[in-house]
């Protein structure tokens, strides 16, 4: 139907090779999951390196938006350096030196922090600050999230439409409705 409508969305596969704890060789005939889109073209994108993302990101909007081509795939590529659960330790189907080697050579953060370095556009303490920095402001954040109470069942209803046409909103069941309220402007319209 996206295809058929031209409907400007992006549709993206998150592989980060482990199905639960099944690798991609051992579930799929084929790991080229952009390729799944049949009509709809797809991209293969690093989602370890945060520029490809970031290019892949502003194709999408010009693609989809701007020249009004229709819908993407996007299969982005990235690891997942923990288990998928509580349940699920991550080291029954690969070894911790995989996860390592990976953490070292592939981190999409300490990667771009040595390519920031390397094209001298920052220094190490710079970006050392800036951790530091964002990690309190996160800390602090955290803290206070922990401390506020649970919102009300009724705001996950709210803000779901800029122009909300259809009046209340369908909750799990058909007659389980739901008042829309729009509490902020979209950003992106």
């Amino acid at each position: 139907m996206a295809r058929l409508w031209n409907l400007p969305a992006v549709f993206i596969c998150e592989n980060n090779h482990y199905g639960m704890g099944t690798s991609e060789d051992r579930h799929s005939a084929s790991t080229e999951f952009y390729k799944r889109g049949d009509y709809i073209p797809g991209i293969h994108v690093d989602g370890m390196d945060i520029l490809a993302v970031r290019e892949a990101a502003r194709f999408a909007i010009d693609y989809c938006s701007v020249q009004e081509k229709g819908p993407l795939v996007f299969e982005i590529s990235t690891y997942r350096y923990h288990g998928h659960s509580m349940s699920d330790p991550g080291t029954s189907y690969r070894t911790r030196d995989e996860v390592q080697e990976v953490r070292q050579t592939r981190d999409p953060i300490t990667g771009f922090r040595d390519r920031l370095v390397g094209a001298e556009l920052a220094e190490v303490s710079e970006l050392k600050a800036i951790e530091i920095e964002v990690k309190k402001a996160v800390d602090a954040d955290v803290k206070k999230a922990k401390a506020d109470g649970q919102i009300g069942e009724e705001e996950l209803f709210y803000d779901i439409y800029e122009n909300n046409l259809e009046g209340k909103i369908r909750g799990i069941a058909p007659w389980d409705k739901h008042e829309h309220k729009k509490t902020q402007t979209a950003v992106n319209v």
